[in-house]
């Protein structure tokens, strides 16, 4: 009886076979696919940002720009007074420059038509220019003053001439005046630095983003300085000191819920403790700072508590091993070493605070303020809050300066964004 001999199968020889190649076919192709949609979803939210971005400039790039009309004024001792140029008839002194290049329109009804052609503001603008310089009084000099909305949109192509003129709100006459000071080169558009330097008008060629930026600059200081050391000494007590027992499980649970509450419940809590029980003054950028600390705290407290928990045991051990007490451990060693993450939440905290607008409307910043705050506790508006009155008016040329100050929203918070990715790629130390 001869011995059976039994082959063994060689190794992988099962990687041969068809079942295994469909299998692996299939894995292949269900990988591809899962890329593709990674790709496909980046490459969507990638076409809505630029989607956003493209309609945001396309339709603020105008507000950059103000129409200007060259006029030669003429100031006379009658019309002002030496003594005292604040008190002056400015607006018949912009009238008179302006019939002076159409004598030929007489009537009244002609002449009111011509007159609208420039802003409202004007005559404020040739009396600050008359209080700052004095020996203009009795002379006669150029100065470019602002045009009506109506002519600005003109201008600029928002309003087509080819339209019938019942359709338009720039008349057939005004556009004739308007090509005959243009041929004479008097009309222009320069970069518009009222929207920095101007408060809020309701005159849209003269509305600017000063006191909204004054109002958020102002907010965010006394946020700061509220939710910055408390947040930090929450933090560190929580993180360093306090014994871990069920009220501080507690406070931690309430604290990450905080960070999860909607803005406007932190408005609808300022309004009830701050203005009503408190009696603090409406629509001061004070309040709207309390507010704003509120609820960045919690976003402040987490991200210190991170930064904390990431610095290696071994140097509070080190520290405490050489006889260090545990709030000098803490104070010159883990601290120091932990600032640049508690900085970068801290920033990300503050950008958060910039862009909010339901806390702010809630206490009242969102007045209609044409001065610049003098301080915390006077009236003012914030970046977000005025574009939301823009973006509530009717006036077509608040339409781009809504658009406008959105850019310039998103230009402080993608700046803020940016130092807070430099800091801590600058000072956070590898281990």
């Amino acid at each position: 009886m001869s011995d059976t001999v039994q082959h063994t199968p060689a190794p992988m020889a099962w990687r041969r076979t068809e079942a295994y190649r469909k299998r692996l076919r299939r894995r292949r192709a269900a990988d591809r696919r899962l890329r593709l949609y990674g790709i496909g979803a980046i490459l969507v939210a990638l076409g809505l940002l630029a989607t956003l971005f493209v309609s945001l400039i396309t339709t603020g790039a105008s507000a950059f720009v103000q129409t200007h009309l060259r006029l030669e004024l003429t100031v006379t001792p009658e019309q002002v007074s030496p003594d005292d140029p604040a008190k002056g008839n400015y607006r018949a002194i912009v009238r008179d420059a302006l019939a002076g290049l159409f004598p030929e329109v007489t009537g009244t009804s002609e002449q009111r038509k011509l007159f609208d052609m420039v802003s409202s503001g004007a005559q404020f603008i040739v009396r600050d220019e008359v209080v700052t310089n004095p020996e203009l009084i009795g002379r006669t000099f150029s100065l470019r003053l602002p045009v009506t909305d109506p002519i600005d949109q003109f201008h600029k192509g928002g309003i087509d001439r080819d339209t019938p003129e019942e359709l338009r709100r720039v008349n057939d006459e005004q556009i004739a005046w308007y090509d005959k000071l243009r041929a004479e080169n008097r009309i222009s558009a320069p970069f518009n630095w009222g929207l920095f330097v101007n408060a809020d008008s309701r005159f849209p060629e003269l509305a600017g983003l000063a006191g909204a930026l004054t109002g958020s600059a102002y907010a965010l200081l006394v946020c700061f300085l509220l939710s910055f050391p408390i947040g930090i000494a929450a933090a560190i007590y929580l993180e360093e000191f306090a014994p871990k027992n069920r009220w501080t499980d507690i406070i931690e649970v309430n604290i990450n819920n905080l960070a999860a509450v909607p803005s406007i419940v932190f408005g609808l809590l300022g309004l009830a403790v701050f203005l009503n029980f408190f009696g603090l003054p409406r629509s001061a950028p004070l309040v709207g700072g309390m507010v704003l600390a509120l609820m960045t705290l919690p976003t402040i407290i987490i991200a210190a508590r991170v930064a904390l928990k990431s610095v290696p045991p071994s140097l509070r051990e080190a520290a405490l091993g050489v006889g260090a007490s545990r709030f000098e451990a803490m104070r010159h060693h883990v601290l120091p070493v932990a600032m640049p993450g508690i900085l970068t939440g801290t920033i990300i905290g503050m950008a958060q605070a910039l862009g909010e607008t339901a806390p702010l409307l809630l206490i009242g910043m969102n007045a209609f303020i044409t001065a610049l705050p003098g301080g915390i506790f006077d009236p003012s508006t914030a970046l977000p809050t005025q574009i939301f009155i823009w973006a509530d008016s009717p006036e077509r040329g608040f339409v781009s300066r809504t658009s406008a100050g959105i850019l310039v929203l998103l230009g402080f918070l993608v700046t803020i964004n940016a130092l807070a990715v430099f800091l801590r790629a600058r000072f956070t130390r590898r281990w």
